[in-house]
Order: C-alpha cells, then sequence, then structure tokens
C-alpha cells in the first residue's frame, strides 16, 4: 500500500474494510466511520460511493492506486466481466493466497512473508508479492522457513477454505487449482461501482 504509515485500523473504517486486520480483532471493529462525528455523515453523492468502492477494494488487497489502476486497465481488455477479471486477478495474487490459505495472519504479513522470500513457486523463489499465481501453480515453504510458517499457523484460530486452493498445512503446500467464480469471492465487493469511477 505504497508508504502509508498511517493509523490503518481508522482508515479501514472510514472504507468499510473488514478483514485487514487481525482476523482475532475484525469481529470487534467498530463499523462506523473514524472520528468524532464519523457516525453522522450527509447521503454520499455517486462519485463518493464509486470513491469508497474503489478504495475499499484497493485497501483490502493492500495495492497502490497505480497498481489497481493498472489492474483495471489490463480487465478491461479482457473478454469478460471486467470487475469480475478484476477482483480474479486480485485474488490470483501470491500475497492473497499466501493469507487466504491461513499462513499469515493479516495480508501485510502474507507480503512481509513473500518479501523476505519464505515460499517458492513451482520450486523456484519468488519475492514479489503481486505475482499473479495461473491455474495449477504451486506454493511451497522453504525447508528453513517451515518453523516459522508453522508458528505464524498456530497463531491462527479461525479455519478458513476456499473450493479453488488446495492447502496442505501439515506439508505446508499451496495449489492453485484456479481463478476464483464471483459467487466465491467477497459478496460485499461492488465492482460495478468501480467501473463506473474509471469509466468517467
Amino acid at each position: 500500500m505504497a508508504r502509508y504509515t498511517g493509523p490503518t485500523n481508522k482508515l479501514f473504517r472510514n472504507f468499510g474494510v473488514k478483514d485487514l486486520s487481525n482476523r482475532k480483532l475484525t469481529s470487534s471493529m467498530r463499523q462506523n466511520s473514524s472520528g468524532q462525528h464519523g457516525a453522522v455523515r450527509k447521503k454520499a453523492s455517486d462519485y463518493a460511493l464509486q470513491l469508497k468502492e474503489k478504495q475499499k477494494i484497493r485497501l483490502t488487497y493492500l495495492v497502490s492506486e497505480k497498481q489497481f489502476a493498472k489492474y483495471y486497465e489490463t480487465a478491461s481488455r479482457k473478454t469478460g466481466v471486467t470487475g469480475t477479471i478484476m477482483l480474479q486477478m486480485l485474488e490470483s495474487r501470491l500475497d492473497n493466497v499466501i493469507f487466504r490459505a491461513g499462513f499469515a495472519v493479516t495480508r501485510r504479513q502474507a507480503r512481509q512473508i513473500v518479501n523476505h522470500g519464505h515460499v517458492l513457486v513451482n520450486g523456484k523463489k519468488v519475492d514479489i508479492p503481486s505475482y499473479l499465481l495461473k491455474a495449477g501453480d504451486e506454493v511451497t515453504v522453504k525447508t528453513n522457513s517451515q518453523n516459522y510458517i508453522k508458528n505464524v499457523q498456530e497463531t491462527i484460530d479461525l479455519a478458513l477454505s476456499f473450493a479453488w486452493l488446495n492447502v496442505d498445512k501439515a506439508a505446508q503446500k499451496i495449489v492453485f487449482d484456479r481463478v476464483p467464480q464471483r459467487e466465491e469471492m467477497d459478496p460485499e465487493f461492488k465492482e460495478q461501482l468501480v467501473i463506473e469511477y474509471y469509466s468517467k
């Protein structure tokens, strides 16, 4: 998320992001915006709604404005529903897959795990969090990093499973079977608002 070093929970509350914080804190996070008068807001304009949704999705996946715009541009050139393709690309990011598989408590931690070279993709070291996985790609943890990842896994008390990922926690291996379908991704995302935002 490019150089932002401010209070992240306040930022996430402002845009309705729920799954960036520590999983243990997510359920207890207040839902209104931050600040003394956060709950008292005027009716938002169409542009404000579009901007908020764009920021919500961008912050959820921890991508910069420039990166997010590139994902939109790439998705818009492909055949299919632009919003769905954009979300599929975000879900295919290596740091997101590490997070989804339960190898990291937060996406920030997943990004750090990738940056520090703890994982291999198809047997080769990949330290780029934005690396896009393809169907059939296999993600494994380096031998000398397995104890570290095991300790991380033990701190996660919420076990989740996703149909497009084949996760073997004992072997610390993830197989990216396929890209998820729209109905399998976050139902709270209103990606059509993002399309409208960039279409102006």
